[in-house]
């Protein structure tokens, strides 16, 4: 089967590698009808050392299911899904509280002996706690949207929960890429009264606009800072939902965060320390956030995905075959592309 690997920073190569096979009585193979590149993807892209014999990319998906493991107890051949980008049992102590990305027999894709979705077919560990059976067709007009159940829209979402967004707060989300964006989707939906996006790129402030985004910041740093305080009356906003992770991005979020108020940081962190915690602490702002439990979160977002409430697959500009994927990534590195979808 053909598989996309990454060798070293730059480096993607799209390559026939074995077929994906069970391994345990617990698995599934599923045929991959969509996938997509991450943001968090161009971290490696930007920096990942030789690595050899590659590292298999990609952790988003929707495919059918082609082989069942004989322990597998709530999926057949022919069942169309999503495949969170962790894997999880569905029945440890930390599953039952809605924290997958903790799950003690888990993991994720595209690490160790488990492939990566950026490919034909991928095999699934745990499948009955980890994959979620679709009520559509393969060639659903929806597909899109229920793709960033995945990832992108559960991740916004849990920036949002962790930072206490609630019915007439003022929320600010930094970053517009796809998980800020979906962010706002998030901010929207739970009731929040301000929303302000901090994002330089017309295009995406724009789709933000549309999502329900009330406010735009385009400066970065202490201007940001400023910009946001002037938005709030000078006092800030109760929560922040920081979709970077990079330390100039943390310390935004900080500092526009009001007294009291609550951050939930997705981006996946590039710096060693948390920046302005000093700030932080004298403010009682308080911190959380990580990889987010999307699984859980997929019961709770797909209604209002079919019922046509939100519509995050508006986040894919781009549409591409698996041996385009290289030419998906330099685009989405040179940001010509906002989130890029696979059609292997």
């Amino acid at each position: 089967m053909r598989a996309t690997i990454m060798y070293q920073a730059g480096d993607v190569r799209v390559e026939t590698v074995p077929d994906a096979t069970i391994v345990e009585p617990t698995d599934v193979i599923i045929r991959v009808s969509r996938a997509c590149i991450c943001g968090s993807d161009l971290w490696p892209y930007k920096d990942l050392e030789p690595t050899p014999g590659g590292r298999p990319m990609g952790h988003e998906a929707i495919g059918v299911v082609e082989t069942v493991g004989s322990h597998v107890r709530r999926f057949e051949r022919g069942d169309l899904v999503i495949m969170p980008f962790a894997f999880s049992d569905g029945t440890c102590d930390f599953c039952h509280e809605g924290l997958q990305t903790a799950c003690s027999h888990g993991g994720y894709f595209g690490i160790g002996m488990v492939g990566g979705a950026q490919a034909e077919a991928v095999r699934v560990p745990l499948a009955d706690g980890t994959l979620y059976k679709l009520p559509v067709k393969e060639d659903d007009a929806l597909i899109p949207s229920l793709l960033t159940l995945s990832d992108v829209m559960g991740t916004g979402h849990h920036a949002a929960l962790v930072a206490r967004v609630q019915r007439g707060k003022k929320v600010a989300v930094i970053g517009d890429g796809a998980v800020g964006l979906c962010g706002v989707i998030a901010a929207r939906r739970l009731g929040a009264d301000q929303i302000i996006i901090l994002g330089a790129h017309p295009d995406r402030t724009a789709l933000a606009r549309d999502f329900g985004a009330t406010d735009v910041v385009r400066e970065r740093g202490e201007a940001a800072v400023e910009q946001v305080r002037k938005l709030t009356g000078g006092t800030g906003v109760h929560s922040v939902l920081e979709c970077v992770g990079s330390e100039d991005s943390m310390r935004t979020a900080v500092l526009v965060t009001r007294a009291g108020g609550a951050i939930g940081r997705v981006g996946v962190p590039h710096y060693a320390g948390t920046p302005a915690s000093r700030e932080a602490f004298y403010a009682n702002v308080s911190v959380g956030g990580g990889p987010a439990p999307v699984r859980a979160y997929i019961e709770t977002l797909m209604p209002d995905i079919l019922d046509g409430r939100i519509q995050p697959g508006r986040v894919f500009d781009r549409t591409i075959g698996l041996d385009e994927v290289p030419a998906g990534y330099q685009a989405m590195n040179a940001r010509q592309s906002l989130k890029t979808m696979i059609r292997p």
